[in-house]
């Protein structure tokens, strides 16, 4: 399979390269630092891929993504595509709070769009948005990453029924807490923490499958729908009593 992955140079997107890697598909890998997404693609090479193209790309640049995706799509027409860059921040101050939405809206947005136009065509592909468990409700320790998750995942769901009719599959990936350089840098409690190559077989058994949500694990996706299921007022205490992102 051909396939295409965005934010590969660390965490769920390079465990995805892996394991794609390891059945043999053509990889078009992308992200913002060199040194990590070099060895991400050397890696695939000795496990087995038919090719690896890996360049630096920021996707919040929108002529530079769609750029990057129809030369991929051109040398060999993609099969899947992962929209898996994201970002988050435990300081919400304006800078990082509108990086945040530049990067988890702004850049799902520059990696899907350019894919919906070339796969609409051909009435053909698979695209797969890395939304999170955090996008099921408000959660006040991570407001602007909360939101943005929130965001992607309902426009994948509503991007599935909308592209059906053309034969393009869209499924959402809404992951708990995984190794990436993400949650290395968090002090605060993660339940249910898993590594990101156990992460990627669930991922890619659920897109096989064709889900609409790939939501793990069970526990945090219910607690997650809990609260955003809750009125406002049961969500806002509940909330004093989660953990603080540092």
């Amino acid at each position: 399979m051909n396939i295409l992955i965005t934010g590969a140079s660390s965490g769920i997107g390079e465990a995805i390269a892996h394991a794609c890697a390891q059945r043999g598909d053509r990889l078009y890998l992308c992200g913002r630092d060199k040194t990590r997404l070099d060895a991400v693609a050397a890696k695939c090479h000795g496990l087995g891929a038919s090719s690896v193209c890996a360049e630096i790309q920021d996707v919040t640049q929108p002529a530079q993504m769609r750029d990057f995706i129809e030369r991929a799509d051109e040398l060999s027409p993609l099969d899947i595509i992962f929209a898996n860059a994201g970002t988050s921040t435990g300081i919400e101050n304006e800078t990082n709070v509108r990086n945040t939405f530049a990067t988890n809206v702004g850049g799902v947005l520059n990696t899907v769009l350019p894919a919906v136009d070339l796969m609409k065509e051909r009435h053909k592909g698979q695209i797969v948005i890395t939304a999170s468990i955090a996008g099921y409700g408000p959660l006040p320790a991570c407001p602007s990453y909360s939101a943005t998750k929130a965001c992607v995942k309902t426009w994948a769901l509503a991007l599935r029924g909308h592209l059906k009719p053309y034969g393009v599959r869209v499924s959402a990936v809404c992951p708990g807490f995984v190794r990436s350089r993400i949650t290395d840098k968090n002090t605060c409690p993660m339940p249910f923490f898993m590594e990101a190559d156990k992460a990627a077989k669930i991922i890619l058994k659920g897109v096989a499958a064709n889900k609409a949500i790939i939501a793990f694990p069970w526990p945090m996706r219910l607690g997650a729908w809990f609260m955003g299921a809750v009125p406002a007022a049961v969500c806002e205490f509940i909330g004093r009593f989660l953990p603080k992102k540092n």
